[in-house]
């Protein structure tokens, strides 16, 4: 692969990154009402989803969606779905907090395998795969071997952004360690999952 391509590709991925989407969104939301930890382990469940969601994208899936009405709106109410039910469950958990009572974060793994099939699913990642990655593939270059550099560029590039996020929101989140605080952070947690969910839903193909 180019060298030159390649380095348009890792700032594009970049910008990307850092631009707030609904993963972004559903990572903030692990942090704020689940802790470091749980987000995390959701940057990693949207790693995986990610490099599945470009590998998916490079093998064709990808046109099949955006030719199919049908697949898509199925995909992604999937995922939207998810989110939104993750945030409603996160909501009727801090009720709990509120009457006094001691309630325990999502576990990492529900967070995990959560955000690998929201990142896998999400229609417009694979859609737009279609039409972005190409441009960085040169034509009398090895298709397998640039597509395999371009995921790992960007799974690489899009997991340090979004731990960035997960981390920082943490942080701002243990900031507030009194018992309301703790409530409210809990409600922002969770409105930030059914905001991606709702994000999710609002995409058009």
């Amino acid at each position: 692969m180019d060298w030159q391509l390649w380095v348009g590709f890792a700032v594009a991925s970049a910008v990307i990154g850092v631009v707030p989407g609904p993963g972004v969104l559903g990572i903030v939301g692990y942090a704020v009402s689940s802790g470091r930890t749980v987000a995390l382990a959701a940057v990693a469940g949207m790693a995986i989803g990610n490099a599945t969601a470009m590998t998916l994208s490079l093998a064709g899936v990808g046109a099949l969606l955006a030719a199919s009405a049908l697949a898509f709106s199925i995909v992604k109410w999937a995922g939207a779905l998810y989110l939104i039910g993750l945030g409603l469950i996160t909501l009727l958990r801090s009720r709990g907090t509120a009457a006094g009572a001691t309630q325990q974060p999502l576990r990492p793994r529900a967070a995990f395998f959560g955000s690998v099939a929201v990142g896998t699913f999400h229609p417009k990642t694979i859609v737009f795969f279609v039409a972005f990655a190409p441009q960085f593939i040169a034509a009398d270059g090895d298709y397998v071997t640039q597509a395999a550099i371009l995921i790992a560029t960007f799974t690489g590039i899009v997991a340090i952004t979004d731990a960035t996020y997960a981390v920082a929101a943490a942080r701002a989140a243990r900031l507030l360690r009194s018992p309301s605080a703790r409530l409210w952070s809990r409600r922002a947690g969770g409105g930030a999952l059914i905001a991606s969910g709702l994000a999710t839903a609002a995409v058009h193909g």
